[in-house]
């Protein structure tokens, strides 16, 4: 069954959101107050809508219960951001995420209940730090602040080596949970799968355990 979304809010993060949730196939409603920025995306999302005000009537209105997830992206707009988030957990939109402009934005939207508080900036430079800071990591993300997945490159350190053999899970305390290997990508990996050098672990765990892997362990 195709995954739905609706995104509030067509910034550049709220519109290069929808862009890419087109790309792939999943049905998008774009909304704002701007009549321009919904006409710039109205080619990538399935519906796309204007509105001056957002109430209770309007997303019942627009069926937004029936979406698999909501995301709020009004940028600067912190009133906007909290109100329409509120309504959408209200009327029963299933998940709820909303863009923060700061940490006070962001906890005030955990409070009410929003399902995941986005920091674009603040990810993106963190994502950026563990690419910089590690040769082995090309990409990580965090999934909360104590937990985070993460890719890193196989050396030849651990060079033929079989995951049982490593036993990362005991010795770091994180998982490998696929491994790319060129073109094909091998989800949930056999104990006796071997690694080679240049693989793509695809690892689980807190991210100090994740650190601790990058340096000592891969």
């Amino acid at each position: 069954m195709k995954k739905s979304f609706a995104v509030f809010g067509l910034g550049r993060f709220g519109g290069t959101l929808v862009k890419a949730l087109s790309e792939e196939g999943i049905e998008v409603l774009a909304v704002d107050i701007d009549e321009a920025k919904v006409n710039a995306y109205a080619e990538f999302a399935t519906h796309s809508v204007v509105t001056t005000e957002i109430d209770e009537n309007i997303l019942k209105k627009l069926g937004v219960r029936n979406f698999d997830c909501a995301i709020v992206s009004f940028g600067d707009n912190v009133k906007s951001s909290i109100l329409t988030s509120l309504l959408l957990k209200e009327v029963g939109v299933p998940q709820v995420w909303a863009k923060a402009h700061d940490d006070y934005h962001a906890k005030v939207l955990e409070k009410i209940g929003v399902d995941r508080v986005i920091h674009p900036e603040r990810d993106m430079a963190l994502r950026i730090a563990h690419h910089i800071a590690s040769k082995k990591i090309i990409d990580h993300i965090e999934l909360s602040k104590e937990f985070g997945i993460a890719e890193v490159v196989a050396s030849d350190l651990i060079n033929h080596k079989t995951l049982s053999e490593l036993d990362i899970r005991a010795r770091f305390g994180c998982n490998i949970v696929a491994i790319q290997r060129g073109k094909e990508i091998f989800v949930s990996p056999s104990p006796d799968m071997e690694i080679l050098r240049g693989d793509v672990l695809v690892v689980i765990g807190r991210n100090d355990d994740i650190t601790r892997f990058d340096k000592k362990g891969v």
